[in-house]
C-alpha cells in the first residue's frame, strides 16, 4: 500500500506533542485566540438567558419599558461576538500561515542536506507531496483545529451546566438523545476514516500518473500512447471520483442525522416542558431558552466530528513529515573541517577504494591511482564499469565503503562540503537548466560572478554564437528544464557554467556526447586552453576525446585494468585497443 494511503492512529500523543512545539513561538497569538474564544462562547451562552429574562420578566408581565434595554444588550453582544470572531479567525489564520511557512522552509532545507542516495530511492512526487499537501493538512489543524476544538468543548460543557442549573428535569430530557448522537457519530467516524483513506490514496495515484506522463509527454506522443494513457488516467480519475462520492454520502447522511436528533430533542423538550409550564413548575422563558440551548448544543458536536477528520489528516501528514525530517543526513561537513595546504591545487588520490550502491554488489573494487595537479586524465570503459561512480565519490555525493579519496593530501570526508565542491567544475551529460535567464544559468546566482566573467565564460565555451542570435542575448528567458534550448545549446551553457566558477579541477562526464561534430571540435579547441594549469578528469565514451590526454585510465567491471597514454594503451593491445577497434569499425560502417 502506498504510504500516502496509510492513516495510522486518529490521535497520537507523541506526534501531537511534537506538533505543539510549533505553537511555542506563537504563544501570544494562541492566548489571544483562546481569550477571544472563551469570551465569545460565553456571550453566545448568555443570549438564551436574555431571551428568558425578556419573556418572564417583561413580556409576560406586560412590562415593555425594559425590553429596549434587553434589545440593546443583545445587539451589543452580537457586535462584540462579531469582533471577537474576527480577532480569533484572523489570529489563527495568520499563525497557521506562519507555521506553514516555517515548516516548508525546514523541510526544504533538510531536503537540500540529504545525500543523493536518498533521492535514488524516494520519488520526487512523494517528496513534493510532503512540502505541499501534507503541510496544508497541518495548517488546517493549527488554524481551525487545535484551538477551535476548545471552543466546541467549552460551549458543550457550558450548555450542559446551564441546562442542569435551569431545570435538571428538562436537562435529563434534553440529554436523553445523547446515545443516538454517540451511535451516529461513531458510524460517521468509522466510515469517514475509510473514505478519507481511499480518497487520499486515489489523489496520490493521480499525482503519480500526472507526473510520470507529463514528464514523458514526448515519448507518449512519439509512440502514439495518447489513447492508452488517457484510458489509464480515466480509470484512476474514476476511482478518485467514486471515492469522493462515497465520502459525500457519509457527510450527506451525518449532518441531517444530527439535525434529526436535534429535532427529536426539541420535540421532547416541548412535550415535557410544555406540560411542566402548564403545571407552573417551569416558566415559559425557561422553556424557550431550553429550546435555544438545545439547538446550540448539537452544532458543536457536528463541528467536533469534522475536527476529527482534520485531526486524522494532520496525524497522518505529521507522521510522514517527521519521518522525512528525521531522515539522518549521512553526508555532511565534519565538525572541525580540514583545509588543504596552500600551494597545492588539484592533486587527487584514490587509495584502495571500493564502493557498492546496494549490498555487496561492488561497483568499484580496490581502485588506486593518483592524478597530479594540472594533469589531464581520461577515464574510459564499457557501460557499468564504474566511471561515473568515481565522480560521485570524488564530490562526496556518496561516501566510499572502503579506502580513501584525498584532495591535496586531505581526505574528502574531512573537508567542508562547500569548500570541497567549490574546487570542481562539473559538466554532465544530462544538463539541468533552471527557469530564469541564460545569465542566471551560467552564474547560478553567485554574487561574486561579474557580468564580464559570465560573458567571458560563454565566449570561451563557444556559446556566445547562439546566445548572440537570441532576442535578449544573455538575458533571454530559459523555460523550465531548458525546454526552449536544444540539447547541444544546453551542453555549451553547462561548459560556460563550469568555467564561470573558475574551478581547480575540471570534471567532464560524457560532456561532448550530445553535441554535433563541428560543435565538438570547437569545444575541444576551447578545452585545450582551459585545461592548462588545471587538473582535468574527462569521462568519455568517444575515445577520440581522450587521445590528447596526458593519461588514460581504463576501467572494466569496477576495476582499474589499464593506465597510460593513448599510444601506450594501443600498443598493449588490451581492453583499450579492443574498445578503439570497435569504435573504429562502427565509424567505418556509419560512413
Amino acid at each position: 500500500m502506498h504510504e500516502d494511503e496509510v492513516l495510522g492512529k486518529a490521535y497520537d500523543a507523541r506526534l501531537m506533542r511534537r506538533l505543539l512545539r510549533y505553537l511555542r513561538p506563537h504563544r501570544r497569538s494562541v492566548v489571544l485566540a483562546l481569550v477571544a474564544i472563551v469570551v465569545q462562547s460565553a456571550m453566545q451562552l448568555v443570549q438564551p438567558l436574555l431571551t428568558r429574562v425578556a419573556i418572564d420578566d417583561y413580556i409576560l408581565v406586560g412590562n415593555l419599558s425594559g425590553l429596549g434595554q434587553i434589545a440593546l444588550l443583545f445587539l451589543a453582544i452580537l457586535i462584540a461576538s462579531f469582533v471577537l470572531e474576527f480577532v480569533e479567525t484572523y489570529t489563527m489564520q495568520m499563525m497557521g500561515q506562519r507555521i506553514m511557512f516555517y515548516l516548508r522552509m525546514e523541510i526544504y532545507g533538510h531536503l537540500q542536506r540529504l545525500d543523493v542516495r536518498f533521492y535514488d530511492r524516494n520519488p520526487v512526487g512523494r517528496l513534493m507531496t510532503r512540502v505541499t499537501t501534507d503541510v496544508d493538512a497541518l495548517n488546517d489543524l493549527f488554524s481551525s483545529g487545535v484551538v477551535s476544538a476548545f471552543r466546541d468543548v467549552f460551549t458543550l460543557l457550558g450548555i450542559m451546566v446551564i441546562l442542569v442549573i435551569m431545570d435538571w428535569r428538562l436537562a435529563i430530557v434534553a440529554f436523553s438523545v445523547l446515545p443516538l448522537i454517540v451511535l451516529v457519530t461513531r458510524w460517521f467516524r468509522t466510515h469517514a476514516r475509510e473514505s478519507y483513506r481511499e480518497v487520499r490514496g486515489w489523489i496520490a495515484r493521480i499525482n503519480a500518473t500526472l507526473q510520470e506522463n507529463i514528464t514523458g509527454m514526448s515519448t507518449v506522443q512519439l509512440f502514439g500512447r495518447e489513447a492508452r494513457n488517457l484510458a489509464a488516467f480515466d480509470e484512476v480519475n474514476r476511482g478518485h471520483r467514486d471515492a469522493n462520492l462515497a465520502s459525500i454520502f457519509y457527510y450527506a447522511t451525518f449532518y441531517p442525522a444530527i439535525e434529526f436528533v436535534g429535532a427529536v430533542a426539541s420535540a421532547l423538550i416541548i412535550w415535557f416542558g410544555g406540560g411542566w409550564e402548564m403545571e407552573s413548575t417551569l416558566t415559559l422563558g425557561s422553556l424557550v431558552a431550553f429550546l435555544q440551548y438545545s439547538q446550540r448544543f448539537f452544532r458543536p458536536i457536528s463541528d467536533l466530528s469534522e475536527k476529527f477528520n482534520i485531526l486524522q489528516a494532520a496525524m497522518a501528514s505529521s507522521e510522514r513529515i517527521f519521518g522525512l525530517l528525521d531522515t539522518p543526513v549521512v553526508i555532511s561537513s565534519p565538525v572541525s573541517p580540514r583545509t588543504p595546504p596552500s600551494g597545492r591545487t588539484g592533486q587527487i588520490v584514490f587509495e584502495d577504494v571500493s564502493f557498492a550502491y546496494r549490498g555487496e554488489d561492488c561497483v568499484l573494487r580496490d581502485v588506486s591511482f593518483t592524478i597530479e595537479p594540472g594533469e589531464r586524465v581520461g577515464i574510459v570503459g564499457a557501460t557499468g564499469s564504474g566511471k561515473t561512480t568515481l565522480i560521485n565519490l570524488l564530490l562526496r555525493f556518496y561516501d566510499v565503503n572502503q579506502g580513501r579519496i584525498s584532495i591535496d593530501g586531505v581526505d574528502v570526508r574531512d573537508m567542508d562540503l562547500h569548500e570541497l565542491r567549490r574546487r570542481f567544475g562539473l559538466v554532465l551529460q544530462d544538463v539541468h537548466m533552471f527557469s530564469g535567464t541564460i545569465r542566471d544559468n551560467i552564474a547560478l546566482g553567485r554574487e561574486e560572478t561579474t557580468d564580464e566573467e559570465v560573458e567571458a565564460a560563454a565566449r570561451q565555451a563557444h556559446a556566445d554564437d547562439f546566445i548572440s542570435r537570441l532576442p535578449d542575448g544573455l538575458d533571454s528567458a530559459v523555460a523550465e528544464r531548458g525546454a526552449t534550448l536544444s540539447v547541444g545549446q544546453k551542453q555549451l551553457l553547462s561548459f560556460a557554467r563550469a568555467l564561470s566558477f573558475k574551478p581547480d579541477v575540471l570534471v567532464l562526464d560524457e560532456a561532448t556526447s550530445s553535441v554535433d561534430t563541428d560543435t565538438e571540435l570547437l569545444i575541444q579547441d576551447a578545452l585545450r586552453t582551459l585545461m592548462q594549469g588545471r587538473t582535468t578528469l574527462a569521462i568519455a565514451h568517444r575515445l577520440s576525446t581522450v587521445q590528447d590526454m596526458d593519461r588514460v585510465l581504463v576501467f572494466h567491471k569496477g576495476e582499474l585494468r589499464e593506465s597510460g597514454t593513448h599510444q601506450e594503451l594501443l600498443s598493449q593491445r588490451g581492453i583499450y585497443h579492443r574498445l578503439f577497434e570497435l569504435q573504429f569499425v562502427d565509424q567505418e560502417r556509419a560512413s
